[in-house]
């Protein structure tokens, strides 16, 4: 009996397998994609535009560097190595080929609410008197960056933990209407904050709830301050940087490299200031010293973390919600994967091992991101060389930019902010395809507003979540049809009797954001089972193959890569409405991404039983074929459509061939 027992408790061992090196190097290319594209890296194709790509993205992080310090409240040179170190740590652990990971505006903001409250301004008389050992800074200045290396640090520790958990599989409600009009909020927070020096004013430090709007009212109560030099500079820069930048945008195919006119300014404007002394004589704020060299790393504080846990659960998740949807933006545009989990190991550990270099909160921005694009970078060595030109500013250039006009220097965050502050376009879209989801957008962004941008990304979230929960409890449930199969032959006057490959789908789910992506798995993968399971036919059965009517619902999610058709394979796919009882805009965005992705791998897709509501945003969100008919009222119409299609194209064969 004994032996008997021994043996029932060894089976399990048994059957454990013993780690092999396959293992440990598959883990480790996961959890460093780096080696993915650094072992493939083609210097030929990819080293210029990379190369171009980090000289012009290196303008931008030394200039938001710069800015987005002061937007936190600690010396302006903190932000050159905000710029620095986290995008040396992202290019390693990131999966994002073409996100600029540095200081952020909206992770600034909420360092600086910690920094102003635990380290005000009135304790500056205490310590200017005394400087410190570290690049000759007060004792002030190292007190404010010491808040807002903690705050990075505990929001890049609250990243790793939800690594840890996982809590990436849980972005599905980061939806779209959300981030977008967070982020709106968020950067007409960043345009208000710059506003004293657009005017040249001094201006307390003002925060909190209903903040945004006591600014504007303390500008219009010291409207008699205004420095009219200062504001005059600032929209000659405004207009001189849009003006160029769009003559960029609009002759980018036909220039090489476009101008830096980001460049250009900060050197033109740095020299008038110097030449024409504006600091004395007309009373501009200039940037001031910046010192040279990095630092020796240091741990930041331990005795404020527990002061600060609002502040950096707000870093994490913002940080993260805004830098997230870039990186899935890029993945989207250029054709690659990018796991939501690893996305939260890069951002934390950005954080976190910044933190001990002096670093503020960082995270991805969108200006840097769109500026890769539209400088045609490749991969993330177009920001590690982004960051030797950063370090060059940091141990060379930096004195330089003493007599940088800090309303020349806001002129360029607020242009930089343009692909936010255009996302209002995006409410004649939510209107047209569903009015809930503009109502989002809308009480998302006026919390934001009025509150901050972690409380309107909640609010938002919780919002959703309610909705769809209401909205899926009054919602129609259909039976879930049984299996059948069906035969659909299309006869031809060259070949006698041939099969054309058809699905039939029908949905029998609501499709909003917390399927749409499991929708869009699923329905890749019945293609990729069914392309499997073709096998090569003889004579007497080519003729015959089966169609699937097959019922949609939520199945187990897979994210392996879908295998294309044989291009010689004939394939349609009919989609049955019928069970689509109401959706959202990312529903739709999704069904207009399988039509294109479909398209793409020459499967034409043709929808039957939609709502007029369906057909309207449909055609509203997505470019669709036009010519050719997309929506049909009943699947007979569908397949008498396909069969009309194939005698036509037999019929133009024929025609060809007795041609020739």
């Amino acid at each position: 009996m004994t032996g008997t027992k021994r043996r029932k408790k060894n089976v399990p061992w048994s059957r454990v397998k013993a780690p092999h090196c396959e293992d440990f190097e598959q883990w480790g290319r996961r959890r460093l994609p780096v080696l993915e594209w650094a072992l493939h890296y083609n210097l030929k194709e990819n080293l210029p535009p990379d190369t171009v790509s980090g000289i012009m993205l290196a303008v931008q992080q030394v200039t938001q560097g710069l800015a987005f310090a002061l937007l936190s409240s600690v010396h302006p040179v903190f932000g050159l190595y905000g710029s620095l170190f986290p995008a040396i740590i992202y290019a390693i652990f990131g999966m994002g080929r073409h996100v600029a990971t540095g200081t952020f505006a909206l992770t600034s903001l909420i360092s600086a609410n910690a920094v102003e409250r635990l380290v005000p301004p009135s304790s500056q008389n205490l310590t200017a008197q005394s400087n410190t050992s570290i690049l000759g800074l007060s004792d002030f200045e190292m007190q404010r960056i010491s808040v807002a290396a903690a705050v990075s640090f505990l929001g890049g520790v609250i990243q790793v933990a939800m690594y840890v958990v996982q809590l990436g599989r849980a972005t599905f409600l980061f939806t779209e209407p959300v981030i977008s009009a967070m982020t709106t909020g968020a950067a007409t927070h960043v345009v208000t904050s710059q506003v004293k020096y657009f005017l040249g004013m001094k201006m307390p430090y003002i925060s909190g709830p209903l903040g945004f709007f006591y600014i504007y009212m303390y500008v219009f109560e010291n409207i008699r301050s205004v420095r009219l030099e200062a504001l005059l500079l600032s929209l000659l820069s405004i207009v001189a940087l849009v003006l160029v930048k769009e003559l960029n945008e609009q002759f980018k195919r036909k220039i090489k490299v476009v101008l830096p006119v980001d460049l250009v300014l900060i050197v033109a404007a740095s020299f008038a200031c110097y030449y024409t002394n504006m600091e004395n004589t007309y009373g501009l704020e200039v940037v001031g010293h910046i010192p040279k060299g990095i630092p020796s790393p240091q741990v930041p504080p331990v005795n404020v973390l527990s002061a600060v846990v609002t502040e950096a659960f707000g870093v994490a998740l913002v940080g993260y919600a805004a830098s997230l949807a870039l990186a899935q933006g890029s993945a989207k545009k250029f054709k690659y994967s990018v796991d939501d989990n690893q996305e939260l190991l890069a951002h934390g550990l950005s954080n976190v091992i910044s933190s001990f270099f002096f670093c503020i909160p960082s995270a991805a921005a969108m200006g840097r991101t769109a500026g890769l694009y539209s400088t045609g970078a490749k991969t993330q060595v177009a920001c590690l060389i982004s960051c030797i030109f950063v370090l060059i500013v940091i141990y060379a250039l930096g004195p330089l930019l003493y007599w940088l006009p800090m309303c020349v220097l806001a002129s360029i965050i607020v242009v930089g902010l343009k692909g936010m502050l255009i996302q209002f376009r995006d409410l004649k879209k939510y209107w047209n395809v569903d009015k809930i989801d503009w109502g989002i957008w809308v009480s998302t962004y006026v919390f934001t507003i009025c509150f901050a941008a972690n409380v309107g990304l909640l609010f938002g979230v919780v919002c959703t979540v309610a909705i769809v929960i209401a909205r899926l409890s009054r919602a129609k449930t259909l039976s879930i049809k049984n299996m059948k199969e069906m035969e659909f032959k299309v006869k031809t006057e060259m070949d006698g009797e041939t099969l054309q490959q058809v699905k039939i789908i029908s949905i029998n789910q609501p499709l909003v954001f917390l399927n749409a992506k499991k929708f869009h798995t699923d329905l890749m993968n019945i293609i990729q089972k069914e392309n499997a399971s073709l096998q090569p036919l003889d004579d007497t059965s080519k003729c015959e193959r089966n169609t699937l009517l097959i019922s949609l619902s939520n199945g187990s999610s897979c994210n392996e890569e879908v295998s294309q058709p044989c291009p010689n394979e004939e394939c349609s796919l009919i989609l049955d409405c019928s069970g689509l009882t109401f959706f959202d805009s990312s529903g739709v965005s999704m069904l207009v991404e399988v039509y294109m992705d479909c398209k793409s791998k020459n499967v034409d897709v043709l929808l039957v039983h939609c709502t007029a509501s369906l057909v309207k945003a449909m055609k509203y969100c997505g470019n669709l074929d036009s010519e050719k008919p997309f929506f049909f009222k009943s699947v007979s119409a569908a397949l008498s459509n396909i069969h009309s299609n194939k005698a036509r194209q037999n019929l133009s064969k024929v025609n060809d061939q007795s041609e020739v």
